[in-house]
């Protein structure tokens, strides 16, 4: 394989390659379709980043695991040179849909003592298009890019998970797993980066 084709199959098989290389398993690639050794690789770290994670949920009872954090997930082991696999771009990321839909989720009055009746939707409607548009206004104008973000902020803003110590929870949850991507893409011999790439830069 070409070390300069820089196409994102090529750039996965090496990745790949790389590892099993390093784990002395590479008689693999002989044996196995690259794509199923992909696939199982996807699987084991999905398996491991998750499941550590829904393991400290359930030890802690605090929200450790949400639903945008598969995204996250998916992103930084299938993709995880992208720029929005970046740890600059997936913390940042987080914390401004974290801040906006929190925001937006008090600016509907959903955070009023005994919260509003289900049948009440236009506050959530509300709380929804701002927390959305906000979070994506302020990714644009601070440079971060990360999609499930869109996801975190609806999550905050229709209160499914709104109480403040819970916010902090789940953007510890992301750093955490950026720290298992940092960890495992760096065994695979990935320059996974240790804040942002130069692609991103805006100074």
């Amino acid at each position: 394989m070409n070390p300069s084709d820089t196409r994102p199959d090529r750039g996965r098989q090496l990745h790949i390659t790389t590892l099993l290389e390093r784990l002395r398993l590479a008689r693999l690639l002989a044996r196995w379709p690259a794509g199923l050794v992909w696939a199982v690789y996807m699987f084991v770290n999905g398996f491991i980043t998750i499941g550590l994670l829904a393991l400290l949920a359930a030890v802690t009872h605090n929200p450790f695991v949400f639903p945008s954090l598969g995204p996250t997930a998916y992103l930084v082991f299938f993709s995880p040179l992208a720029p929005a696999s970046t740890p600059r771009n997936t913390i940042f990321g987080h914390a401004v849909a974290i801040v906006c839909g929190y925001g937006a989720f008090a600016l509907a009055g959903l955070n009023a003592p005994g919260g509003l009746p289900a049948h009440l939707m236009w506050p959530r409607v509300l709380a929804a298009a701002l927390s959305l548009s906000a979070t994506g206004a302020v990714m644009v104008l601070a440079g971060i890019n990360h999609p499930p973000a869109g996801a975190t902020t609806l999550i905050v803003a229709l209160g499914i998970i709104a109480e403040p110590r819970y916010l902090l929870i789940i953007e510890a949850a992301v750093i955490l797993l950026t720290a298992q991507a940092f960890a495992i893409n760096r065994l695979a011999g990935l320059p996974y980066p240790l804040w942002r790439t130069k692609e991103i830069q805006h100074d």
